[in-house]
């Protein structure tokens, strides 16, 4: 009696416990594009999941992946099911600033923390539940304005995509342009999905500006450096920390020699020095993605995705003290706990968050690169 008593007792605990949605596996629910207009950056964001643990922070960990296609409207629709139906413990994605807005916003609803793989400018006292791990725009392109300060760039002509990441971009590249001396002259648009940008290059072209900084990424950056050097453009193309990947060169071709822009150090860790702070943990992932999916095909996304998972390695002990995965109450215990995390190395920098910053990176985030013979190379 007393036997059936005790498996009857440990029954009803197992089904409170499922009712309640509580579990033993921490479940990352994640949406990207890895087709569409953003393919170029979400194929990494994704194949990188391939090579993330099995547990984190002691705990067994499930990756829920669903496909956006590039498409905002499609990442907030995924954000809701994994959430809703899933019951994930926490969101990541996607490759594009108008999906990860959409995400952030399903994220503050339903109280879900968000780790988000594009640098959205979010603050958090408007977004509590989201953090951005990628570099801020400003700090990327700060790196872009020391450089042409150094080189006497005084008029800066800007051509970008007509959405957030075209804003964020120029936002930054004019915010910078008092303290380094130079004048934004041009602020020309285009959409993801064009094919010709030639009436914007030809206004830009006009304006005979000293440099041209590009406001695209992945592939889609290729698309007006190719215009500008076809038109004859004879000065310095820069571009951003979106656009450096292996796609962008095959596109360019010959025409985006000499391209320079900001990165995480990961696209070059065998050149940093040994005092480098990521160096270890950069070369180690880039060994690990050309080994699992080509030479040469290390990139900044990816990177992104590994250090994304880290900081949820770092969070999640102290998350568990207070609460069991699959509940709200473990979500916002997961969500003070990034909050908090110190001193987690990544691929692109050392994250130190804290309530008033959801990102935690400094200029350690950073290099400088420029396409040489067909391959970003580390400026010294």
């Amino acid at each position: 009696m007393n036997r059936r008593l005790t498996i009857a007792f440990a029954l009803l605990a197992a089904g409170a416990l499922g009712a309640l949605g509580a579990r033993a596996d921490v479940t990352v629910g994640v949406t990207l594009g890895a087709t569409g207009p953003g393919a170029s950056l979400g194929v990494h964001y994704k194949n990188a999941f391939q090579l993330m643990p099995k547990t984190l922070g002691g705990q067994p960990v499930k990756y829920i992946i669903l496909e956006d296609g590039s498409d905002a409207t499609n990442a907030g629709k995924n954000a809701r099911k994994l959430i809703s139906e899933d019951k994930v413990d926490v969101v990541m994605g996607s490759n594009g600033v108008p999906s990860s807005l959409q995400i952030a916003q399903v994220a503050t609803e339903t109280q879900t923390p968000f780790l988000c793989l594009t640098p959205i400018a979010v603050k958090p006292d408007q977004y509590k539940w989201t953090f951005s791990v990628p570099q801020p725009t400003e700090l990327m392109m700060s790196a872009v304005a020391e450089h042409m300060k150094a080189h006497g760039v005084k008029t800066v002509g800007f051509i970008g995509f007509s959405d957030g990441w075209g804003d964020l971009m120029y936002t930054a590249t004019e915010s910078l342009a008092a303290s380094h001396g130079y004048k934004v002259v041009t602020n020309e648009r285009y959409a993801r999905a064009d094919t010709s940008v030639t009436g914007q290059v030809l206004k830009i072209i006009a304006a005979n500006p000293d440099a041209v900084v590009v406001g695209g990424s992945g592939t889609g950056g290729a698309l007006p450096h190719l215009a500008l050097v076809e038109h004859g453009y004879k000065g310095q193309i820069y571009h951003n920390h979106g656009t450096v990947n292996a796609e962008f060169i095959k596109v360019g071709g010959k025409s985006v020699e000499g391209a320079i822009a900001p990165t995480g150090p990961l696209i070059v860790p065998e050149e940093l020095p040994a005092s480098n702070a990521t160096r270890a943990v950069a070369l180690d992932f880039t060994k690990r993605y050309e080994a699992a999916f080509g030479a040469g095909s290390r990139n900044a996304f990816a990177g992104y995705t590994h250090d994304a998972v880290m900081l949820l390695d770092a969070a999640i002990p102290a998350a568990t003290k207070k609460a069991k995965p699959g509940t709200p109450e473990f979500r916002a215990a997961l969500r003070d706990a990034l909050e908090n995390v110190k001193n987690v190395v990544g691929t692109h920098g050392v994250y130190n968050l804290t309530p008033a910053n959801h990102n935690g990176l400094d200029e350690r985030a950073r290099v400088l690169v420029r396409v040489e013979s067909g391959t970003w190379r580390l400026m010294k």
